[in-house]
């Protein structure tokens, strides 16, 4: 092709690509057609409930819900198929995927302190969505890609799990521009605003956002080096745009309303779903442990939980394996893969759990990589357990990943089997008292300034009666 056509054709694309921004009615680029983006979001959703999974409430499910349509049934994309969900992580987080599928966190819902402070994030997601944030990021990635290949290691194995070290999907971190967020703000003020809430519950979001990200204190990045602004940076600008707008102050708020569907709600990291003692893991409703390797970094997902060696060049996980028949199949099955070879296989039993595996070797566009595969059968479920490294890396990393494969085990220990989480409660103040004396009566399984984050007070600030309070309930570990 010549360079003249070249042009042609890059000009057409380029004018092809300019359209309307719905909720600012400005003309940008895009490669990403409406289609495109509620087919990303419903394809991707599912990969989103399976690592977070959801919140077991119906009547908080329903009411996210609820609030989130007609927030977004006044918003200038309303015929999306908007979903809305509560994820089951103590994480302070909210997201939206192109396409109209908004998640918050069971983390953030605690932070906040009332409906109208929820109808704002929502509202703020909203407007990730209907600016078109996302897509346009994918536009912008799409167009930097062109004529470049990507190269990927040998099997779809390895592709699955190399993501763990990067814990988290990366479509939940599409890196919107500091630009994008601050929009997103301002529509999030339309929005609720349409619905008559408080315009002052986006500020009480950022002064929230401010101290639950640990205050202006050293270890902060600077400002300039974050997508988000600060939460100082986002309420003054908040301020100036009620200001602007002229948007009521004296709305909707539905306070009690908002901390009853919190009461009862698990609060921090529930051990049901597997918690760490050091980089020994156990799994209480799946009866198993086992220990990671010493300054090894480690992460729980919902669907899996491994470690990355403190030099980054070797990873071991485990997941749950549901399409093998066996311990040796799953093995064989594995090593039978293109680009894969290894063995000998070896098999064991040992208080109810069968384990085979094989030390493997891996060849790709990246290199050769060398590691252990291992199959465990225990409790009716079969997990798949694989470590790695870089083959001039392995004999460093092959003593590690093997003691770790070897730790897997059965778990009796009532203490760890029966073990609950922490809940939120909502409590009435019989009579006027600061949470210094409310606690003092009163034990928590939290730090006093924790309690006050969630209560927005200070520990010495004296509380009227009858007001409604949260507290937690449940031995921390």
């Amino acid at each position: 092709m010549s360079i003249r056509t070249f042009g042609t054709v890059a000009l057409l694309l380029l004018t092809a690509a300019c359209a309307v921004n719905p909720a600012t009615g400005r003309r940008e680029f895009m490669l990403v057609s409406e289609q495109q983006e509620v087919a990303l979001g419903r394809e991707s959703d599912p990969a989103i409930v399976a690592q977070f999974g959801l919140v077991d409430d119906p009547a908080l499910q329903e009411y996210v819900t609820d609030l989130g349509l007609r927030l977004a049934a006044g918003s200038e994309r309303p015929d999306l198929p908007w979903s809305f969900k509560v994820v089951d992580d103590p994480l302070v987080n909210a997201f939206a995927l192109p396409g109209g599928y908004i998640y918050v966190t069971r983390g953030i819902l605690a932070h906040f302190d009332s409906e109208a402070e929820l109808a704002g994030v929502l509202g703020h997601e909203i407007g990730h969505v209907t600016a078109r944030h996302g897509a346009s990021q994918m536009s912008r990635q799409q167009l930097q890609q062109i004529g470049l290949g990507i190269g990927m290691i040998a099997s779809e194995t390895f592709r699955q799990y190399s993501a763990l070290a990067a814990t988290g999907l990366q479509l939940m971190n599409l890196s919107y521009s500091r630009d994008d967020e601050s929009q997103s703000d301002r529509l999030g003020l339309r929005y609720i605003s349409r619905l008559d809430y408080d315009a002052d519950a986006m500020i009480g979001v950022f002064e929230m956002l401010a101290t639950a990200g640990g205050g202006s204190g050293e270890g902060r990045l600077p400002e300039w080096q974050s997508t988000h602004p600060y939460p100082e940076t986002r309420s003054a600008d908040m301020r100036a745009e009620i200001q602007r707008t002229g948007v009521s102050r004296q709305g909707l708020i539905e306070r009690d309303r908002y901390l009853d569907m919190l009461d009862g709600m698990v609060y921090g990291e529930d051990p049901r779903n597997g918690y760490f003692e050091g980089q020994r893991f156990l799994h209480p409703d799946l009866a198993f442990e086992l220990s990671f390797p010493d300054g090894w970094s480690t992460v729980n997902q919902r669907d899996q939980v491994g470690a990355v060696s403190a030099q980054e060049d070797a990873i071991v996980v485990l997941g749950v394996a549901s399409d093998v028949a066996s311990p040796a199949d799953g093995v064989r099955a594995f090593l039978s893969q293109d680009g894969i070879t290894g063995g000998p296989l070896s098999e064991s039993e040992a208080t109810g759990v069968t384990t085979a595996r094989a030390n493997f070797a891996a060849q790709g566009e990246n290199g050769t990589m060398e590691g252990e595969v291992a199959f465990h059968s225990y409790g009716g479920v079969t997990y798949r357990m694989l470590g790695y490294a870089a083959a001039a890396n392995w004999s460093a990393r092959r003593a590690s990943v093997a003691s770790t494969i070897s730790s897997f085990a059965s778990v009796t220990d009532r203490s760890v089997l029966s073990i609950q989480p922490s809940r939120l409660r909502i409590v009435t103040l019989p009579e006027a008292m600061s949470l210094n004396s409310f606690v003092r009566s009163n034990p928590q399984p939290l730090e006093i300034e924790e309690l006050a984050r969630l209560n927005r007070v200070s520990p010495s600030e004296v509380i009227s009666a009858g007001t409604p309070i949260k507290v937690v309930e449940g031995a921390s570990r």
